[in-house]
């Protein structure tokens, strides 16, 4: 039932992240729960210790879904960085 979860949480936090970027064009389906999953994981490990939430994995709760949502900025913010040499 995790991967689960993992999956869709992971692809609205990923299409959410890519609609606040603006890459949303750029981008489909597969790499938005990409995207999200591995921004879930980066804000659990980064910015879950520094407010003091958990992440997905810990149990679902408002706070995990914004942690998973800044990391998966971050890391379409990296990846803009880059791509293009700037961050949009």
């Amino acid at each position: 039932m995790g991967i689960i979860i993992w999956l869709i949480v992971g692809g609205v936090v990923g299409w959410l992240a890519s609609m606040i970027m603006k890459t949303d064009a750029q981008q489909g389906i597969l790499l938005n729960v990409v995207v999200g999953i591995v921004g879930a994981f980066i804000g659990g490990w980064l910015i879950g210790p520094l407010v003091g939430a958990g992440s997905i994995n810990d149990g679902f709760s408002i706070m995990s879904f914004v942690v998973s949502l800044v990391g998966a900025i971050i890391l379409l913010a990296i990846v803009n960085l880059f791509r293009r040499g700037r961050v949009r």
